[in-house]
């Protein structure tokens, strides 16, 4: 089976499918990975580097927060430059951030690392997607690269914990990022003999949305921030509404500026396809109950229970097991029922899953309180990822490709960055509140964990009334020709489609 370049010119021929296929989905998990990799690190890093509580919550929301506020630009880069291109540059960066992160000396080197960490993911992450989009034909084959794509997706953050705590405990810290770097050059080398290149619409940086950049990023990190820094100000404080409001304006002029803009970032019109908006909330809700979960379970496990990082890490691996399988399992069922009733009932699964993990306590055991809310919750989000995906690309024209997959991955990461900020605030407030009355200190950490996880649980349930909005499959109509002559594909060729969505 070979795989080509749908909807753009290619400057070489086919390329196997298998390969293009590998390398997307391990740059895919690369990249998730490194969004909580460092989280059973995050004790060490603290006691080696003498880094602050709030440093530690960079450490992850400097890397979440750059990833999710370029993605948009990241996946519009790569439908006007070219995607191979964008990849390999996104996965050199990204390599190189590794490399200096894990030589990092102090805290603030440590936080700049993971920013350009992020810089190079949210190049390389849309660029993965797009690639299999314009790779492989709408109907099976690319249900079934968007099944292996949203499985790795969906399971690298929990592989991530599980390789965090190995890397941590054999080794030390720093291996949780220079782990990246043999990877990212053997990516390197496999992008170049198994990538086609795709002809981009211009070449020209001027032609970029910059101006929308700008302000959809600078909005971005004055809303996680302004969220993030209520650990020392008040929510009522003077800075801190004048950042969520400065967040809010500079979001509302990147909206302005995509309506009046020639070549706007993100053309509002692309928001008229069956179920993209629904898609993107969903992915939300998932990235911020996901992470929030990751957060919060690997420090209950080190810091109450008494776990090493390669316990813990071992302990979290019933998560990415479950995701696996019930991604395998949507791929087969999604083209029969459309991603509605799936994205539902995944949904679900999950919620049940985060309501029952709230009841961790300070002497719980793993298996009563850890293993089965974990393993039930994996369940419900690799059933929503590949439902998710399939939604949000269904019915995109090739040369939105890029800018489709963007939306999902900054869907997620931003539900992440401000999902983690708010909950992170809010379980400090309820520890801090704990301690101040006397509770003894794994009591007081259990509480606010366990505050941390319900509030996560709500956030994640909200998808259920999102999930009613989005488009029921319409079976297509029975087809009296048969035959036809094939017309030539260019850059702006219309997707053939097995299955719509109305």
């Amino acid at each position: 089976m070979e795989s080509r370049v749908l909807g753009s010119r290619s400057t070489a021929g086919p390329r196997p499918s298998w390969a293009v296929l590998a390398v997307c989905c391990l740059a895919q998990f690369m990249v998730v990975l490194d969004i909580s990799i460092v989280n059973v690190a995050l004790p060490s890093m603290q006691d080696d580097l003498g880094m602050s509580a709030g440093g530690l919550q960079w450490v992850v929301n400097a890397y979440t927060l750059a990833f999710a506020g370029l993605l948009l630009f990241g996946g519009r880069a790569a439908d006007l430059f070219g995607r191979r291109r964008v990849f390999i540059f996104g996965l050199t960066l990204f390599t190189l951030a590794s490399l200096g992160g894990g030589f990092a000396q102090n805290e603030v080197q440590l936080v700049i690392a993971r920013a350009v960490q992020g810089l190079g993911g949210a190049v390389l992450a849309p660029a993965t997607l797009s690639l299999l989009m314009t790779s492989f034909a709408e109907g099976r084959a690319r249900t079934r690269a968007l099944g292996a794509w949203g499985a790795t997706a969906a399971s690298g953050g929990a592989f991530g914990t599980v390789l965090g705590g190995v890397l941590t405990d054999v080794a030390n810290w720093r291996w949780v990022l220079f782990v990246n770097v043999p990877i990212g050059i053997l990516l390197i080398v496999a992008a170049r003999a198994a990538l086609v290149e795709s002809r981009g619409q211009i070449s020209r940086l001027r032609d970029l949305d910059v101006p929308g950049t700008l302000t959809v990023t600078g909005g971005l990190v004055l809303l996680v921030y302004a969220i993030v820094r209520t650990e020392n100000s008040s929510w009522t404080s003077a800075t801190t509404l004048g950042m969520l409001a400065g967040g809010v304006v500079l979001i509302g002029v990147f909206l302005a500026i995509e309506a009046t803009t020639a070549n706007p970032l993100v053309p509002l019109r692309i928001f008229r396809y069956p179920g993209l908006a629904a898609a993107n909330s969903i992915a939300a809700v998932l990235g911020a109950g996901m992470f929030a979960v990751l957060f919060f379970l690997t420090l209950y496990l080190q810091r109450v229970q008494g776990y090493s990082p390669l316990r813990a890490g071992l302990a979290i691996l019933p998560m990415p097991i479950s995701i696996i399988i019930a991604s395998q399992a949507v791929t087969r069922l999604i083209g029969r029922l459309g991603p509605r009733p799936i994205i539902i009932t995944g949904v679900v699964i999950g919620a049940a899953g985060q309501f029952w993990m709230t009841g961790i306590s300070a002497g719980g055991s793993y298996w009563a309180e850890v293993f089965g809310p974990i393993a039930l919750m994996a369940l419900g989000v690799g059933t929503v990822m590949v439902a998710m995906v399939t939604a949000a690309t269904t019915g995109v024209p090739l040369h939105m490709a890029g800018l489709a997959s963007g939306l999902v991955n900054t869907g997620r990461q931003i539900g992440a960055a401000v999902g983690l900020a708010v909950v992170t605030a809010l379980a400090e407030n309820r520890t801090e509140h704990q301690t101040h009355q006397g509770v003894a200190l794994p009591r007081a950490l259990t509480s606010g964990y366990s505050f941390g996880l319900l509030i996560a649980a709500c956030v994640f349930a909200v998808g259920l009334p999102i999930a009613l909005l989005l488009p029921r499959l319409r079976r297509p109509e029975p087809v009296v020709s048969v035959s036809a002559p094939a017309a030539p594909l260019d850059g702006e060729s219309v997707v053939a489609t097995e299955s719509t969505q109305a």
